[in-house]
């Protein structure tokens, strides 16, 4: 895991990436997020995920092979960038950047809101910090990257084209998010004051603290304790993929060059669970979720 420079450094890097595309890529250029477009913005939402690589090559073909995803490259003065689909929906954005050797490569989660300004200026008023000042990302809308007062880096989006709706995504898409925190209350008293969520407290297991955020009565996100064995982690959103068996994608991720960090667990939903790295290092979850339980309804 990463200690607490490191991931301070990692930040610089991603706002460096982040900050490279608005100046070079032509409007009209990137894929919208939502087709046809609407004006419907869920707050609270994770909709877009980067990755900030130092291998794009080595990205996309770990990416695809494992979850079906296809990818329009754009070529631009000092990066590499890569928009991820699935089925010809927009599903992720990579960046491809040089990385010292003690650095590893990341995933940032952006959520939705309907005022970036506002809600940019109320994350730092309670404490957060900006570390890409509010800007135009090209055709997708208008994006800000801060730190959380616990230190755990997400991004903000106004999409131009609406957000994608409440659905249970296809297997290879983007299920569930999860904020791992020093102080999982804290932590979730600062979510629902920027973005207005609800915040229920389900019952504790192994003596830890698992809360839920949600909104528009959906489930966005859980916010968990560092787990013990993690000795020098530091907090952070780790986003999950859902899958149809986390098992046979976790021999498939050391099959493609990743490893796995965690091996599939049954969750308390009845599925399974996991953590996974790709070849870079770069940390992801896998979930399955059965079809008739609709992902994100808070019961």
């Amino acid at each position: 895991m990463l200690t607490r420079p490191a991931c301070r450094g990692l930040a610089i890097l991603i706002v460096s990436a982040v900050a490279l595309l608005p100046g070079m890529a032509r409007a009209g250029d990137l894929a919208p997020l939502t087709v046809p477009p609407s004006s419907e913005h869920l707050v609270g939402k994770r909709i877009y995920a980067e990755l900030v690589t130092p291998d794009l090559a080595g990205a996309k073909s770990f990416y695809g092979q494992l979850f079906g995803w296809t990818f329009q490259d754009y070529e631009q003065r000092d990066a590499r960038f890569t928009q991820a689909s699935l089925d010809g929906e927009v599903v992720a954005g990579i960046y491809q950047r040089p990385l010292p050797d003690d650095r590893r490569p990341a995933w940032i989660s952006f959520i939705s809101t309907a005022d970036l300004a506002k809600t940019a200026a109320l994350a730092t008023q309670n404490g957060a910090r900006l570390l890409l000042t509010p800007r135009p990302l090209a055709t997708l809308g208008q994006e800000a990257i801060l730190a959380d007062p616990q230190g755990a880096v997400f991004g903000i989006l106004q999409s131009d084209s609406g957000d994608p709706p409440d659905f249970l995504v296809p297997s290879g898409d983007w299920i569930w998010s999860s904020l791992i925190a020093t102080d999982p209350i804290a932590a979730a008293a600062f979510y629902r004051t920027v973005f207005g969520y609800d915040v229920f407290d389900l019952p504790e297991a192994q003596d830890a603290r698992h809360l839920i955020l949600a909104s528009e009565n959906y489930s966005r996100a859980s916010v968990n304790p560092i787990p013990p064995a993690w000795t020098a982690a530091t907090p952070r959103w780790l986003n999950f993929i859902r899958v149809d068996d986390a098992t046979a994608t976790s021999a498939r991720v050391t099959a493609l060059g990743g490893r796995v960090v965690q091996p599939p667990r049954v969750d308390r939903q009845g599925g399974k669970i996991a953590v996974m790295a790709d070849p870079a290092g770069a940390l992801f979850g896998l979930m399955e979720w059965p079809e008739d339980a609709p992902a994100g309804t808070v019961k």
